[in-house]
């Protein structure tokens, strides 16, 4: 949503940064909440405790349910991306939330972020399918008929092509989507409270969506990473 003063961009412009903050405010956004989220993660880890506090132990509660829906998905040769799968679902839940935020912007609302996020995903599936099973990655693609091989590589080059639309429109539509409602119900009736349901139902679907997006990730990169005998045997 792009709300009628942003206040980083405000501030970049007082800078004399102004025309830079109007062209790349995804960009500046995304840095900013990166950096906010670096300390966190480092204030948040300097007090680590044997015994764990209630918030500790909530955390940690979390990363362990995490790590093994994530083990499921992708098995133990694919838990070496857990810190970059979570760290995408916090970037992406924590972008999502400040586009409902007066004053603030989503990047992910912005289509240049998503596809970032997008081809990152698709480059890290083939990456590790050729690191793991080199030429012979090239399968995935045959089908299992020799006759239909050069038929299906076609149909699975436009298949995974259409992976980096498939991501990246649908987390730019979405989140682009629920803050151009909330900003309409502003404008409409923001004095009467009317937009706060939308707002809270943004929490939910900016979380869905972060979910989604991690979730394809596993799912597309443990492919790649499968064995042969694995895919038969998951079919």
């Amino acid at each position: 949503m792009e709300h009628p003063v942003m206040l980083l961009v405000w501030l970049l412009e007082k800078v004399g940064l102004g025309h830079f903050a109007h062209a790349y405010r995804h960009l500046v956004y995304a840095w900013f909440f990166a950096i906010v989220l670096i300390i966190l993660a480092l204030i948040a880890t300097r007090h680590l405790q044997r015994i764990p506090g209630n918030l500790q132990l909530l955390f940690e509660l979390l990363l362990d349910n995490m790590y093994k829906f994530q083990e499921t998905i992708m098995g133990k040769r694919g838990m070496v991306f857990f810190p970059m799968i979570m760290t995408l679902m916090i970037f992406v839940f924590v972008c999502n939330f400040n586009g409902l935020i007066p004053g603030s912007y989503a990047p992910t609302s912005d289509l240049n972020t998503t596809l970032a996020y997008a081809l990152m995903i698709v480059f890290l599936t083939h990456f590790m399918g050729f690191k793991i099973h080199g030429i012979k990655y090239l399968k995935h693609f045959m089908g299992p008929s020799p006759f239909l091989a050069p038929l299906m590589f076609v149909v699975e080059l436009v298949s995974h092509a259409a992976r980096v639309v498939s991501l990246s429109f649908r987390l730019f539509g979405n989140v682009l989507g629920e803050d151009l409602v909330v900003a309409i119900l502003f404008m409409l009736a923001g004095q009467y409270f009317l937009p706060l349901p939308m707002m809270f139902m943004g929490l939910f679907t900016g979380f869905l969506q972060a979910y989604i997006i991690t979730l394809l990730a596993m799912v597309y990169i443990g492919e790649a990473m499968e064995d042969e005998g694995e895919e038969e045997e998951a079919h």
